[in-house]
């Protein structure tokens, strides 16, 4: 399977090309789980694939609790639909939690001090309660419980992972947290059918993936991830990317030309693959990960392959968007790039302006 063929694939399956669902929580349902850093790009990666939605209407499902933010996959913040959350956490928290055994005894955070702070917090946050970050750090130090350094960071993190607290819709750009108790109830299951869940959202949304790509997105060990595709397997279709097995759902993607497409940073189009080169040249990665440092800059995807990367500046009455390309681009191509970005403009409700 060639670069062109899969890129096609890959935007089907993530629905940004032919979006075929009407909610946030259906889009982030689809996809497992997305990314959830850069709460301005979680929000586009949602919109992306839901024309005719706005960067309110996103916010909207956050306040209404219809998707939520955690701690997940690899220890990093996720965004996923509300009843989702508990089976992931079930899946997920007991491999992230003792990968952090160490770091828990470096910043001196022990058993005893883990479930202090869990108590303070979940008090805190009592009879539906929700507080900003800075909001719960004072009442830990008030507790007498040091939030120095990351060790704030990775209590916040621990009482997400043992299902006490999640996050909600960011104020100011500051994340906002309430207890995992106000969510829709999430359905138990059995670890088996939980690898197979995981397995089969991640390959029919993002196919064709290899089995390593899998186990790097979703932070399981090796032997449960490939315990979860055998289990789906029958369900997918395989492919050979790069001299390696790759597995895609049998739904065939639309021909004709592939639109231009304005990515968020950290989106799953490209952030959710281990190997990222059939649609970024690995010649041009550093440019969308400076230093290798894990932040990943907004790009610009023509033909399905990313071609430079691009920032905003929100005004008053518009918002600038202002393009960094690794090669030249043809006219054609520049003019592509001005039509990605008018959805862009929609979603903020602003006109585009280029920088």
């Amino acid at each position: 399977m060639d670069a062109a063929t899969i890129a096609r694939h890959r935007l089907h399956n993530h629905h940004i090309i032919q979006p075929r669902l009407q909610t946030p929580s259906e889009i982030v349902g689809w996809l497992g789980a997305i990314q959830g850093q850069d709460y301005a790009g979680t929000k586009w990666s949602i919109g992306l694939r839901l024309p005719g939605s706005t960067d309110a209407s996103i916010e909207r499902a956050f306040d209404e609790r219809a998707i939520v933010r955690s701690w997940l996959l690899r220890g990093t913040l996720h965004v996923v639909a509300a009843d989702n959350l508990g089976w992931m956490l079930d899946l997920i928290a007991p491999r992230v939690i003792a990968g952090n055994a160490r770091r828990y005894r470096e910043l001196e955070l022990d058993d005893a001090t883990l479930a202090r702070s869990n108590d303070i917090l979940a008090a805190a946050l009592r009879d539906g309660a929700q507080r900003e970050r800075g909001e719960l750090l004072a009442i830990l130090e008030q507790h007498g419980i040091s939030t120095a350094g990351q060790r704030a960071a990775y209590m916040l993190q621990r009482a997400s992972l043992d299902g006490l607290i999640c996050q909600g819709a960011a104020r100011r750009n500051k994340p906002t947290f309430y207890t995992f108790d106000h969510l829709p109830r999430s359905r138990t299951l059995v670890r088996d059918e939980a690898l197979a869940k995981l397995a089969r959202r991640y390959f029919t949304s993002r196919g064709p993936a290899t089995l390593q790509d899998f186990i790097w997105w979703s932070g399981l060990a090796a032997s449960d991830a490939r315990a979860g595709l055998e289990s789906i397997r029958s369900e997918l279709v395989a492919e050979t990317v790069n001299g390696a097995q790759a597995w895609r759902p049998a739904s065939e993607p639309p021909g004709g030309e592939l639109p231009p497409v304005l990515l968020p940073g950290f989106d799953e189009y490209l952030l959710g693959y281990q190997d990222r080169s059939a649609v970024l040249d690995p010649r041009f990665a550093q440019q969308v990960v400076p230093g290798g440092n894990g932040m990943f800059s907004p790009t610009i995807a023509i033909g399905g392959r990313v071609v430079g990367t691009w920032k905003r500046d929100v005004k008053k009455h518009a918002v600038v968007l202002t393009r960094k390309l690794f090669e030249p681009l043809s006219d054609e191509d520049l003019r592509a790039f001005e039509r990605a970005a008018q959805p862009y403009g929609a979603f903020l409700g602003l006109p585009v302006t280029q920088g």
